[in-house]
């Protein structure tokens, strides 16, 4: 009866050293997923700000273009595209990040189509509010490299956390998932040059 007793204590014991250490792991390891998810969001808001900006810069620039129809359609269907990706930023994937990154690049390249087109354009080039318009575009894309870094900086501090042992195994026991980064597409080294583009 006493060595019944004396387990049931020490499997006590030993149950409530592991429920403690799951619990301040758990709580070590809820800020750090809440601020990647909270900078994901910030990412998301620098795409959007961007995507918002497209129907002015268009706008403003088919009274001066009215034949570049085809254009200003491809860079209307890359927006859309861009934006119609939602991910949820608890359980971001490598393949997730990839399709989002492609659709957000593929509105970047009919972006820089649509901007190189109008070099043709002097009257446009010298619209007040459109040349507005592509310097907040600049400042928009220098925000959205910003973000990106600084997502990638904080989900690398959860994914090291993750992986230190034995954190690890709280980590896959409470299902925290180490995060994927943003890696630069190719040639896309630097966000589009939009102001040398307008101030040749």
């Amino acid at each position: 009866m006493k060595k019944g007793l004396i387990a049931l204590i020490v499997i006590a014991a030993i149950a409530v050293i592991i429920g403690g250490w799951l619990v301040t792991t758990n709580n070590n390891l809820v800020p750090l997923d809440e601020e990647v998810n909270a900078q994901w969001s910030n990412v998301e808001s620098a795409y959007q700000r961007r995507a918002d900006l497209i129907p002015n810069i268009v706008a403003s620039a088919q009274a001066y273009a009215e034949y570049e129809q085809e254009t200003f359609i491809k860079v209307t269907e890359a927006r859309s595209k861009a934006t119609s990706i939602q991910i949820d930023p608890s359980n971001i994937t490598p393949e997730q990040l990839e399709q989002f990154q492609k659709a957000q690049s593929g509105l970047t390249s009919a972006l820089s189509r649509l901007l190189a087109t109008f070099e043709r354009y002097p009257d446009l080039k010298a619209d007040k509010n459109f040349k507005e318009l592509i310097n907040e575009l600049s400042r928009t894309e220098n925000r959205i490299n910003v973000e990106r870094n600084r997502f990638n900086e904080i989900a690398k501090g959860l994914n090291i956390e993750i992986r230190h042992i034995p954190t690890n195994i709280a980590a896959a026991i409470l299902g925290f998932d180490q995060r994927a980064y943003f890696d630069a597409d190719e040639g896309a080294e630097k966000a589009p040059d939009v102001d040398n583009l307008f101030n040749k």
